[in-house]
């Protein structure tokens, strides 16, 4: 079920793990991260600019703060809020897992009330099911809400709020929650689950239309679901391992997609000379304004 659309490669291919895609309505500009390269990219799709930032440990994502001066970031070590400009500034505000070393923050989305749903996984053993997902609230207090993760992924809140997706990557299955105004998850029930040959789900993320887009990892694809499974549109994409998509732009109808170089051969990587860009997507569908984290939002 392919759709017609373009696709562009906006960063070169050096990411070695591509991630954490971004729309910042306040500078018009895509951010996304190398976890693996420790750092902090930004585009413009208006000036085409390109801005780069070095993280002192591996970073995972960003999530714009509700005053729209700073971000909250995704460490290895947990929770910060980061600064870029005009200088550099991390304040640490705690972690979700403070005695359980190897652990790192892996993929995280804001929901309408404010708060971060982040998930975390074992950097060195992630085929051991130690990672968790946590909730970083408007106050700064932090909830772990589920463990016995593998690869923690996704997440993605529905655009009228009321339901929340995640996923365990290395179980290749999709989890639904009910999401409650108060921040509450509820009635937990696998979504979906798919084969070896689909390739592993990553990053997602809804559009307008209440459809979720889901990054598949040596899938070298974007595939579009209803909330009722089925799936509605796929992209193929020059590159097998991609990690995640968020809409952006000033219409909200161009998707950024980041992809990875990390654990492709030279064989491989020959064959995949955009492994490891960032890419823009044309598709003529829109997304929604991302959630942001904190009191006012």
């Amino acid at each position: 079920m392919p759709i017609p659309c373009t696709v562009t490669p906006i960063w070169p291919a050096t990411l070695q793990l591509g991630e954490g895609t971004l729309w910042h309505a306040a500078s018009s500009r895509f951010f996304f991260v190398d976890i693996r390269g420790q750092a902090v990219h930004s585009w413009s799709p208006d000036t085409d600019i390109r801005q780069s930032w070095q993280m002192p440990e591996m970073v995972g994502w960003l999530v714009p703060c509700a005053d729209g001066q700073d971000f909250i970031a995704g460490f290895q070590s947990g929770f910060v809020r980061l600064t870029l400009e005009p200088e550099l500034k991390i304040e640490r505000l705690g972690s979700p897992h403070p005695d359980q070393l190897g652990l790192r923050l892996n993929d995280a989305k804001a929901d309408a009330g404010g708060r971060i749903w982040a998930g975390s996984m074992h950097h060195e053993n992630p085929q051991q099911p130690l990672g968790q997902l946590a909730c970083l609230h408007p106050d700064g207090r932090i909830e772990v809400v589920e463990k016995n993760i593998h690869i923690a992924n996704g997440p993605a809140v529905s655009p009228d709020g009321s339901v929340m997706l995640h996923t365990d990557s290395l179980l290749r299955s999709i989890y639904c929650y009910r999401l409650s105004a108060d921040g509450q998850l509820h009635n937990k029930n696998l979504w979906k689950t798919f084969a070896p040959e689909d390739g592993e789900p990553d990053g997602m993320t809804f559009d307008a239309e209440g459809h979720v887009w889901v990054a598949f990892w040596g899938g070298s694809c974007l595939r579009r679901f209803n909330l009722a499974g089925e799936e509605l549109q796929r992209i193929h994409l020059p590159a097998s391992q991609i990690t995640n998509v968020a809409f952006g732009g000033e219409n909200l109808d161009l998707m950024l997609v980041t992809s990875a170089r990390v654990g492709l051969s030279e064989e491989q990587l020959a064959q995949q000379p955009l492994a490891g860009s960032a890419f823009v997507l044309r598709t003529g569908v829109r997304g929604v304004v991302p959630g942001v984290w904190g009191p006012s939002a």
